[in-house]
């Protein structure tokens, strides 16, 4: 199984050492990386240039002008020739067993279409601060999962066939790009939870967790949402009645409330572990 790699880029070159090393050391030695660089406004191109040296392994592209990381996303998805893609983002790092992990569960199991693990958090410096809590395996096959409260996070990996049996990215898209995807793969198979810590996550002044995109995302999140209620046929949601058209996100989460409740929780524990034995 040949991976991509897939780095969407816009001013993160100054990061990108980091990102380039780790790729270096993967036990996993089938790889390729798709580069594509959303007309950056400093030197990052350059610099990524610089760094992989003309290595026939990293294919870089230039998108004509800055478009957001949606388009960028699903473009480096048509770039890419691989069986298996992971975004890795340029300010960030994997670890060396990541690609090896991910292509291991895939070899072992066709019904999987997307592995997800255990991430990082760490300073601007790449230091570790500490392990993502909340990522763990979710239920396979329920028309309710909207990855709210996120749970699928890096490192995301996914089968590209399937991927181009989807929808496809919604282009729009500045921020959530990365929910759309994973609620889009959700409804063609199994997700696959790997307990170990793949990704390094930096934090930074820059990030767009580390910004006021806070809000706009919540607000694209919820449109996300509401598509995938609308692909799926959801016509209520325990009881509640759901949209026509989407109005605002607070109406669309307001739906999921009764996911926080004791109960519900304590089911879907259950669910997991009955799923773990088939």
């Amino acid at each position: 199984m040949k991976f991509s790699v897939l780095v969407a880029n816009f001013n993160n070159g100054k990061f990108f050492r980091d990102c380039y090393e780790s790729i270096l050391s993967q036990k996993y030695i089938d790889w390729e990386v798709i580069i594509l660089d959303d007309k950056s406004t400093d030197d990052s191109l350059q610099i990524i240039r610089e760094i992989t040296g003309g290595d026939d392994r990293f294919r870089i592209f230039e998108h004509p002008h800055n478009e957001g990381v949606g388009v960028i996303k699903a473009k480096l998805i048509e770039l890419a020739t691989g069986d298996i893609c992971g975004f890795v983002d340029p300010d960030d790092a994997i670890l060396p067993k990541a690609i090896e992990n991910a292509v291991a569960v895939f070899r072992n199991n066709p019904k999987t279409v997307l592995t997800y693990s255990m991430l990082m958090k760490c300073d601007k410096d790449l230091q570790p601060l500490q392990p993502s809590k909340c990522t763990k395996q979710i239920v396979n096959g329920d028309p309710f999962f909207f990855n709210c409260p996120i749970v699928v996070n890096h490192f995301v990996c996914f089968r590209r066939n399937i991927y181009l049996q989807t929808e496809k990215m919604n282009p729009e898209l500045r921020i959530s790009e990365d929910q759309d995807l994973y609620l889009k793969m959700y409804e063609k198979g199994n997700f696959k939870f790997i307990n170990e810590i793949n990704y390094l996550y930096r934090t930074h002044a820059g990030g767009i967790s580390q910004n006021d995109n806070k809000k706009k995302s919540y607000e694209y999140w919820g449109k996300v949402i509401w598509d995938s209620m609308q692909r799926r046929g959801l016509k209520t949601i325990h009881g509640k009645k759901v949209p026509e058209k989407f109005n605002t996100s607070e109406e669309i989460f307001a739906l999921l409330e009764y996911q926080n409740s004791l109960t519900y929780r304590i089911k879907k524990k259950l669910k997991i572990i009955l799923q773990s034995f088939s």
